[in-house]
């Protein structure tokens, strides 16, 4: 009986796998545009994604993927700064992006969603007066929505993002950390209380492993700041051994190459 045991864990792993990689794809998805304050048009496009609890291998919330252009096609987000646009234009694409996620996600009493928003939005008093205006003028948005803070945190002062916690989450509101995958700039955020730090694996080598170490050190680090930590794109395969290295939550990735 000793010897079947590794099997049946294994099939059991392998189980897991297969139910992580059928929800690896977008599952619905919308597209919306807008003028900047120079008055050319971006299009954001809104896709959402399950958000898995690694413990228990299940899907328990949903995150909003977005992705920001210039009609034709390019970029429009070159950096962290994101200084190709204008704090106005960051602002109204956050509280556009909240509008319209909410109607994407459409969550119930008991559902958990995740949106983005710019730091330089949560950063400035009007901008978070914004987005909450924008939540409380959607009617029909109850469960808890999380709101993923990307694009400098790195540089901001940790004074600043704490303030931002404080003046931001509620009961049914909270924010997310979304940080360089470095294990210096999550300990630096060991000093806010934050509740979860994302991570972007898509530019983190996990693949094969002589390159998990690396990785599962980066996780521990993250975990040591912060009692959550989601691993954003990453490979159905290393969802077993992204928990046992600390992580809480994953969005996973297709098995294809990742193009950022």
């Amino acid at each position: 009986m000793a010897d079947d045991v590794p099997e049946d864990g294994l099939k059991e792993a392998i189980a897991h796998i297969g139910e992580r990689r059928s929800y690896a794809a977008p599952y619905e998805s919308l597209t919306f545009s807008l003028l900047t304050r120079a008055r050319r048009e971006l299009v954001v496009t809104l896709a959402a994604q399950p958000v898995f609890d690694l413990v228990r291998s299940t899907p328990v919330a949903r995150r909003i993927r977005r992705s920001v252009r210039h009609r034709g096609g390019e970029t429009a987000l070159i950096g962290l700064g994101r200084r190709t646009l204008e704090p106005v234009d960051l602002i109204r694409i956050d509280t556009q992006t909240l509008r319209n996620g909410l109607d994407l996600l459409r969550l119930g009493t008991h559902d958990s969603g995740v949106l983005p928003a710019f730091w330089r939005t949560m950063a400035s008093s009007g901008g978070r007066f914004d987005l909450l205006c924008a939540e409380m003028q959607h009617e029909s948005a109850p469960g808890t929505l999380l709101i993923e803070v990307m694009g400098g945190l790195e540089q901001a002062p940790v004074d600043a993002i704490q303030e931002a916690i404080e003046h931001f989450e509620t009961g049914s509101l909270g924010l997310i950390l979304h940080i360089a995958p470095d294990a210096g700039a999550a300990a630096r955020l060991s000093q806010v209380r934050a509740q979860c730090l994302a991570i972007d694996f898509a530019g983190v080598e996990h693949e094969r492993a002589r390159d998990w170490q690396g990785a599962a050190q980066l996780i521990g680090a993250a975990r040591r700041a912060c009692p959550q930590v989601m691993l954003l794109n990453l490979r159905p395969d290393r969802g077993l051994a992204a928990q046992a290295a600390g992580a809480t939550h994953a969005v996973f990735a297709g098995m294809e190459a990742v193009i950022v």
